[in-house]
């Protein structure tokens, strides 16, 4: 049995001439995959009506030879995957009726979970472990179907009573999860969908908070609004893994976990790396660490990370096609992003803020806010959940210069299973622009558009809904707060909890540092947590740069909120008061 198809994919594609990126043999793979559950050969590719209307990773011709190839390879190395063994046990049920009564002996009753996600292989061995029999129990959700691009259709749970016409339909539509407003929210979405059979919930709890549906001004600023009412609700006693932040695609992912780290709220993430973690973001930080070494890297930062990222095969056009090429050239562009943010850095001092945030990243955590994509949300549920990115392009998806997504129904069925993972607090949200100060070019999801058609009348307007009405809010654009040393506007979340930009001087006292780092480790010793979650070195330097004298002015440092405060700003006012 392999435990993975890519390396022998890799081979088989080498062998037929066809160069692939470790991306695009990820891709690649999951091509194979979906053709093997779809129950087609190499050959049968090239002619099928599903196989034509694919997003293929290389053209649908080479697929074909590397899967054949791969094939064979296995065949000859005696060899199986995941799909052969099903492919193989629908065979041997067909083949032998023997083998088929065998198993229709030991089992008679069977029960399949998740139907609207079963692909055309699964349903063919449940139709074979069944036989003439109708002894089947199935449970699905037609507005949960978001795995059709592995070979997942509803097709079978919505045609389930044409095949058995006598069959008990029980109709589960008593919501025990969520509040009435977003159960209101989750059937308003939804019903923009053609799919029949789709369910109106009900919900058994009426009353909670309507959601909130906001915009800001960019990606920095919502991350940080998400990171700031984060922190408010774990000071007010709401546990950190009551609460998650989901988002569509993972390059979404590193401007959020930069702004909960610079306010120490622990992390953990589900269904995908860490952004440091990811290769991609490694060996580019790897070339951009060897040029600062070699004295090679004098020029703006931004152009000398972008050239560090070109080095990696990244172009600033996104790929054709999607998936895995897609999710690497997004982490690499968030990358250049982050050094644009930082322009007035040189490369060593951004080098060592990506450090900074690597190391914040990994410390480990016992009970954390979840960030996870909303695929990977599916059947899990928090009290609290913020979806941010809802704008066109991210939430529908849609690569490159696509002008509608490859499927906004599934698209659509994503976002309302992102909703009803919220308890009672659901906030969405978009941002006007990618980076502070760029462009307001991006507009609000046409999902949103359902659930508040006012909200999009002005994008620089959000709107918060409260019980059945919808009240205007201006979001407003604040500028940037001010440099006390220059009073340029800053831009990144280190200078504003520092007050500064980073090149400008500042009075510091390192012996007050070493006393506030021991002061510092010796409380994180005794609540068994990493010292950043005590105090962030930002934080703590800003407390050296200002040397607060007043409990006020100690909560005027960002990253020192009410519960900070009750349990450190004695101790901090102590060590800080004059001898």
């Amino acid at each position: 049995m392999l435990p993975s198809k890519l390396r022998l994919i890799g081979e088989a594609a080498s062998s037929c001439g066809v160069s692939v990126s470790a991306a695009v043999l990820r891709d690649l793979s999951a091509d194979i995959e979906w053709a093997k559950v779809s129950q087609l050969t190499p050959g049968e590719l090239l002619v099928n009506p599903q196989a034509a209307a694919r997003d293929w990773s290389l053209e649908v011709r080479d697929v074909a030879r590397v899967y054949g190839a791969y094939d064979d390879l296995k065949a000859t190395r005696g060899k199986l995957d995941f799909e052969d063994v099903l492919l193989v046990t629908v065979g041997a049920l067909q083949a032998r009726p023997d083998i088929a009564d065998e198993v229709r002996k030991a089992y008679r009753w069977f029960t399949v979970d998740e139907y609207q996600d079963v692909n055309p292989l699964q349903h063919r061995l449940l139709e074979l472990w069944r036989g003439d029999r109708d002894d089947v129990c199935v449970v699905g959700d037609v507005s949960q179907t978001i795995y059709s691009f592995t070979g997942a259709t509803s097709t079978y749970l919505l045609d389930f009573p044409k095949v058995f016409p006598g069959a008990t339909e029980v109709r589960l539509v008593n919501c025990y999860r969520c509040s009435g407003p977003i159960v209101d929210l989750a059937n308003t979405v939804v019903a923009q969908n053609p799919t029949r059979a789709t369910l109106r919930l009900q919900a058994v709890n009426a009353s909670g908070p309507a959601p909130t549906i906001e915009s800001f001004a960019d990606d920095v600023n919502e991350a940080e609004q998400v990171a700031a009412r984060t922190r408010a609700l774990l000071d007010s006693g709401m546990a950190a893994r009551d609460i998650a932040v989901l988002f569509r695609i993972n390059a979404q992912s590193a401007e959020i976990e930069a702004a909960m780290s610079a306010r120490g709220i622990p992390v953990v993430m589900r269904g995908t790396e860490r952004f440091f973690d990811r290769p991609e973001i490694r060996e580019a930080i790897t070339r951009l660490r060897g040029a600062a070494r070699a004295g090679e890297a004098t020029g703006p930062v931004g152009e000398e990370v972008r050239s560090a990222l070109r080095a990696t095969g990244w172009g600033e056009e996104p790929p054709r096609g999607g998936g895995a090429v897609r999710d690497r050239w997004e982490s690499l562009s968030a990358l250049a992003s982050l050094a644009d943010e930082n322009a007035g850095m040189d490369v060593g001092e951004l080098i060592a803020e990506l450090d900074r945030r690597s190391e914040s990243q990994h410390a480990p955590t016992a009970d954390a806010v979840t960030l996870a994509s909303l695929h990977s949300a599916k059947g899990l549920e928090w009290d609290t959940v913020f979806v941010i990115g809802c704008s066109e392009r991210l939430l529908p998806y849609m690569q490159g210069s696509m002008s509608e997504p490859l499927d906004v129904d599934e698209e659509r069925r994503l976002f309302y299973v992102g909703i009803t993972r919220a308890k009672r607090g659901l906030h969405l949200s978009w941002a006007r622009s990618r980076e502070p100060g760029g462009r307001a070019s991006r507009s609000a999801s046409r999902f949103l558009e359902a659930a508040d058609p006012d909200s999009l009348t002005d994008s620089g307007k959000a709107s918060v809904t409260r019980g059945t009405r919808s009240t205007r809010v201006e979001q407003g654009r604040k500028g940037p707060a001010k440099c006390r040393v220059c009073a340029k506007g800053l831009v990144t979340a280190p200078e504003r909890t520092l007050g500064r930009c980073r090149s400008c001087p500042s009075q510091f006292d390192p012996e007050l540092w070493e006393v506030l780092k021991r002061w510092r480790a010796a409380r994180a010793k005794e609540r068994e947590v990493p010292a950043y979650i005590v105090f962030t070195d930002v934080t703590l330097m800003a407390i050296v740069e200002r040397q607060p004298s007043t409990m006020d002015e100690l909560e005027e440092i960002p990253g020192i909120g009410r519960s900070k405060l009750e349990a450190y700003g004695e101790a901090l006012l102590g060590i800080l008061a004059p001898t």
